[in-house]
Formats: C-alpha cells, structure tokens, sequence
C-alpha cells in the first residue's frame, strides 16, 4: 500500500528511505560540485521493471569504468529500487540509481580516497515526448553551435552529468521553435541528443550511430525487436545528408520509448508524420512492457528487512 508521505516519489539517501522532498545530499559532494558521477534509469511499467538486469548490469559496468567503489553490489541495488518504488505505490516510475565519488575531507584531493556515495529515487514516469507529440512526431534540428564532447574526453558509454554540450544544443532547438537537437562529433558524424539515441531509416535499412553515444537499453530493445522482425538494421557512422534523407527517423530513451520525429531542420521527415516502421516497432515495445521476456514484477509492500549499505 502506498505511504502517503512517499506519494510524490521515494529516495533512498545515506541509508534511509524518505519522501522525494526530503532528499538531498552535501553541497560538497563531488557529484554535484564536480560532475564526478555515474548514474542509471530503469522505467517501472504497470508495476514492473523493463530490463532491469541489464540496467543493472551496465550501472556496475560504469562505476568500475571509472573507479568508483559504492559499497554496494548488484543484489543491494535492486533491493533498493525496489522498496523506492514499493513504498511510494507508483505503477509507472522512472527510477535512478547515482554513485557519486562523495564528500572530501578538508583539504583532500585525492579522489581515491573520497568515500563514494549510492543513491536511489522513484518518481512517477518522465515522458521526453508527450501524449501528442508521440503520436504526431517531433521536432528535431542539428545542432549547429554545439559539438558533442569527444569520447576521449568523456566517455559516453559511462552514463553521467557532463551535459554542457547537450543543454546547449537543446536551447538551440528549443530556440528555433523544435523539440530538441541531435549532435555531431568533431568529424561531422550524427552521435546522439539530450537523453536519446537516433535511429534512421535510411535506403532500406536501419542506421544508429556507433560512436559517442550511450549504449542505451531502449536503443538495444530496438536493435533486438527490429533483427526478429527482419529488418536491416545497421550500427555504424550515420551522416548529416543520410539523415536528412531518411524516410524515417525516431529517437528512444527509457524515459519516452520510440519517439517519432516529423520533422529535421524545419523540413518534413518522410511524409511529416510517424512512418509505418517508427510506430510498428514502438507497438512492439510497449508490448513487451506487458510481457515476461525482458519485465520484473516490483516486490510492492513495505518489507521490513533492514538492507545493509556503506552509509557515511
């Protein structure tokens, strides 16, 4: 049953579980005063989770890609998320999980010896593409004032905060009346956006970018459903004029699904609408939102098992 206090959404900060309202975290943690984190989202549906394991999988993945050493392993991860979700009673959550390197102590520099911080929080369901717009396709640019943060200097496989680039070229789009903005790397290839991977259907075939971009679950939902359907699909480099030539072009992200676009550059995409292909494998999708294959049901009550977390 739902605590009324967690009702707006519940986090779990320092080893207790309080209302979204009530967390915070030290203005001197190095997450927030030097980006120094890693993070993951996994979407609760209909009181399940959508690929769970593998979120989880690519969580541990970043934080030893950089280092970090939360206390925490994956068995305790997924306690948490589920009690976050369990006590604020949401059936449709967006859930995160944060290491951040943590609080130094006076004068210390050394980030090896930080006590790295896990955090944990459900709220109800983030759309990146609301009700309308899903349904009749947004409007995307590419960015032509910013260039995406290289993969030498920011791994993007490592999920994290370094979005400078991102809200730059999103307040670009958000300026010239689009959704939001796709980004190029420095060699002038088409990488990703703030929160979403791009595919394109491009001469027959399927074609997502394979560099400088996060590995998204949502993009490899659509990797894995697109090659049971027979569809052609590609991972490599995706051009400005493969793009813009596209028949069909869509974005996904765990917070939105498929995400249609209508439009690129103030010029209609296909025939300014979703394609047939775009909203065949958004049906799909969903669909497996409501199935076993890839769905973990959440463990909903109030357990009373005390959960053992390093808390500092």
């Amino acid at each position: 049953m739902q605590n009324s206090d967690f009702r707006d959404g519940c986090a779990f900060v320092r080893g207790n579980f309080v209302p979204i309202a009530d967390a915070m975290i030290p203005i001197t943690d190095t997450g927030f005063t030097r980006s120094d984190v890693t993070y993951d989202v996994v979407a609760v549906w209909d009181g399940k989770f959508f690929r769970l394991q593998q979120h989880l999988d690519r969580f541990e993945k970043s934080w030893q890609a950089i280092d970090m050493r939360p206390g925490v392993n994956q068995a305790q991860v997924r306690e948490v998320l589920h009690q976050c979700v369990s006590k604020s009673g949401l059936r449709n959550a967006y859930v995160e999980m944060l290491i951040t390197r943590g609080v130094p102590t006076a004068g210390e520099r050394d980030p090896r010896n930080f006590i790295n911080q896990f955090y944990a929080f459900a709220i109800p369901y983030i759309w990146i593409a609301d009700a309308q717009e899903q349904q009749q396709g947004v409007d995307l640019v590419i960015s032509k004032t910013a260039e995406r943060i290289s993969p030498q200097s920011v791994d993007p496989t490592v999920k994290n905060f370094h979005w400078g680039d991102l809200n730059r070229g999103l307040r670009e789009a958000l300026e010239a009346g689009a959704k939001t903005a796709v980004l190029l790397d420095n060699d002038g290839w088409v990488t990703e956006g703030p929160g979403f991977n791009i595919f394109a259907f491009v001469d027959g075939r399927l074609v997502t970018p394979a560099s400088g971009v996060l590995l998204g679950i949502t993009r490899q939902t659509i990797l894995d459903l697109a090659n049971e359907q027979g569809i052609d699909c590609e991972i490599g480099e995706l051009g400005v004029k493969q793009l813009q030539s596209a028949d069909e072009i869509f974005l996904t992200s765990t917070a939105g699904g498929v995400m249609p676009v209508r439009s690129l550059d103030g010029q209609v995409v296909g025939e300014g609408k979703p394609g047939p292909l775009t909203m065949s494998l958004r049906e799909l999708y969903w669909r497996e939102h409501g199935g076993d294959r890839w769905t973990e049901p959440v463990a909903y009550g109030d357990p009373q098992t005390k959960i053992s977390l390093l808390a500092s």
